[in-house]
């Protein structure tokens, strides 16, 4: 009996030590090995990046989700990104340089082939899948970095298969690619740069990603030389984290001062709702706002069976919130006419006490 007690605490003794062993990372031979084969441009990296490339662009052209996911499968943009931060702790600029060769290459080729398809679809309305691409956020680039850290963990350890969690990485990357291949086509250059500067935040936040799990996994032979670990491993990393720091700030930025219109737009709607109710004898159908040399305009749809009157406009305006962006506001009210018709003719006064016969 003290026997079976002795083997049974032996037996749960191993098992919490091998619930609390390190992560099993593959030999370091090994991840190279994989690094440099992805790094390395073949046919097959053409050719799938070429088909990636055509799934893509008729995945937005037809605002389809399904169709874009399907050229994430197939797309091979992230061997070399991790080969640009394998090379960067590694010292390696024979790596390092393959890798960016490649990552450039297979950028240039996407769009190109991207800009052609464009143009034999240059009357194509803009899809929904298309303009969400040409404005980044902050939370892409925290996307970027958490999938970017999945896609290196997977490549340094054998436990976790590579090729589901490479496609989440890829997926980041095509579609804006696609996207602004398509609209450099159409002459859309300031959209086309939005979706660059998309495809742009993706890369650098993955690549730092994978440079740091890099690290962290002990692939740093040469910060492994005396002290200083971490500020040698910034000193290498020191381009990449620069331009991702500018991206968070530019990122951050953007998404306070979306926050900010989106808030203003919510209380003017507010406002113009209680202005034009059906207690008034109106009812507010839409809202929009343009920006017009300076001037915010606020163009409001107002039905109802009487014109407004410049003072009711006026009236409405001054009570608005403060102008988004300092500038100037205007309200201009766009009016529907709605006749009621009774048995008796029709009622032009809002609360129906004139009636008309006809």
């Amino acid at each position: 009996m003290l026997q079976r007690q002795l083997r049974a605490v032996a037996y749960l003794a191993e098992l919490a030590r091998q619930s609390t062993a390190p992560p099993d990372f593959g030999s370091e031979d090994s991840v190279l090995k994989v690094v440099w084969n992805g790094s390395s441009p073949g046919r097959v990296y053409w050719l799938m990046n070429a088909l990636a490339a055509v799934i893509a662009c008729y995945g937005l052209l037809e605002n389809s989700t399904a169709v874009i996911i399907g050229a994430m499968v197939v797309a091979m943009l992230l061997g070399p990104i991790s080969g640009v931060a394998l090379g960067l702790n590694e010292g390696d600029r024979r790596l390092l340089w393959t890798a960016v060769v490649s990552l450039t290459g297979g950028v240039i080729w996407i769009l190109a082939i991207s800009i052609v398809i464009g143009l034999i679809h240059h009357d194509e309305p803009l899809t929904e899948a298309i303009l969400s691409r040409t404005d980044p956020k902050l939370f892409d680039l925290m996307i970027a970095l958490a999938g970017g850290a999945a896609g290196a963990v997977a490549v340094v350890s054998p436990r976790v298969g590579t090729a589901i969690v490479g496609v989440a990485v890829a997926t980041a990357l095509v579609p804006p690619l696609a996207a602004a291949g398509l609209l450099m086509a159409r002459g859309e250059f300031a959209l086309s740069g939005g979706a660059l500067l998309f495809a742009l935040t993706n890369v650098v936040a993955i690549e730092v990603a994978f440079s740091a799990v890099f690290w962290i996994g002990g692939y740093r032979r040469l910060t492994a030389i005396g002290g200083g670990r971490v500020l040698i491993f910034l000193r290498h990393n020191l381009l990449s984290l620069a331009v991702l720091v500018v991206l968070a700030v530019m990122l951050g930025m953007q998404l306070r001062q979306a926050m900010s219109r989106a808030l203003f737009e919510t209380r003017v709607t507010s406002v113009l709702q209680q202005r034009f109710s059906p207690a008034t004898g109106y009812f507010l159908t839409d809202v929009r706002f343009t920006r017009d040399h300076g001037t915010n305009i606020v163009r409001a749809v107002v039905r109802g069976p009487k014109v407004p009157s410049a003072a009711e406009v006026a009236a409405a305006q001054s009570v608005l919130p403060s102008s988004w962006g300092g500038r100037r506001l205007e309200l201009r009210v766009r009016y529907i006419q709605v006749v009621i018709v009774t048995p008796h003719g029709a009622m032009f006064d809002a609360s129906g006490a004139d009636d008309s016969n006809e």
